[in-house]
């Protein structure tokens, strides 16, 4: 149990969020929300023409955010706790990469709008690695819509996330350096995060993982 606590985890395409989600859900009793990725009919395209499909892919994925996370906050109790693979704000992250001036600016009103309305996490966990690692992860779960993906495209994904985060202030905040680690087939990782989780109530906090030493 995590005391009705609101955890999101975030990182960069491939990072593994969803993994340790699921996993996380799995220790706490909580309550798992994960990402619609695959619903999205506009991301296979983006991955092709960027320049022609952002502005749909970014405005399907806000307004698909903002209704899981909506209906989060209608509840009001989170009883058992919930585990969330995305945090609102990586929507905009990813519309100051992907749109020009003009469609950032049509979509920067909607999400002025839907934001307020949104839930901060009581703990955000953020997963870094190297593009690198990345790149061969992404390569290795070989998931259709991401078979188009750029070496050069995720680089600039993982240094906006990184950017982001060093000022990231709405929410405490668990770092996490998952470049030699596994928490899904590392037990013990997986204990000392869950214990982690138990005592990071504010702040900033930086975890290296014991195979990552």
């Amino acid at each position: 149990m995590i005391d009705n606590r609101y955890i999101a985890i975030e990182g960069p395409i491939g990072v593994g969020k969803t993994s340790l989600s699921e996993k996380l859900s799995e220790c706490f009793n909580a309550e798992l929300i994960l990402e619609k990725s695959n619903n999205n009919p506009f991301l296979k395209n983006f991955y092709l023409d960027k320049d022609r499909y952002s502005f749909q892919t970014q405005t399907f994925f806000l307004l698909n955010r903002y209704s899981q996370l909506l209906e989060l906050a209608q509840r009001s109790l989170f009883h058992n706790g919930t585990i969330c693979d995305y945090v609102f704000q990586k929507d905009m992250l990813f519309a100051s990469l992907n749109l020009n001036k003009d469609e950032f600016s049509l979509y920067e009103n909607f999400y002025d709008l839907l934001k307020p309305k949104i839930p901060a996490p009581d703990l955000v966990i953020f997963l870094q690695s190297g593009t690198d690692v990345l790149m061969n992860r992404i390569r290795k779960r070989s998931r259709d819509f991401e078979k188009n993906i750029t070496f050069d495209y995720l680089e600039q994904v993982n240094r906006a996330y990184n950017n982001f985060f060093f000022h990231y202030l709405e929410s405490p905040l668990l770092v996490i350096n998952t470049a030699d680690i596994d928490f899904v087939e590392n037990k013990k990782a997986l204990d000392d995060l869950v214990q982690k989780i138990y005592h990071h109530r504010s702040g900033i906090q930086y975890y290296v993982p014991l195979r990552a030493k």
